[in-house]
């Protein structure tokens, strides 16, 4: 699992848009989102890269989390 920090994630249609731009990157990926935190965690078998650049492309620019 690797976590991500979406600072524009803040509610529950945000969520619903970033698991859907991941999904379109590995349809089997499982996102667990903390919308307190502004963060997701995501288990995929596509790269952190990938990942990026479709939260990227859906309008949320994140980082992996340290």
């Amino acid at each position: 699992m690797t976590m991500f920090n979406v600072p524009d994630m803040t509610c529950g249609h945000c969520e619903a848009t970033v698991t859907k731009a991941i999904q379109g990157v590995d349809q089997s990926a499982t996102v667990k989102a903390d919308l307190a935190a502004n963060k997701i965690e995501v288990a995929s078998t596509a790269g952190s890269e990938a990942i990026l650049a479709a939260l990227d492309e859906a309008g949320y620019p994140s980082s992996v989390a340290a």
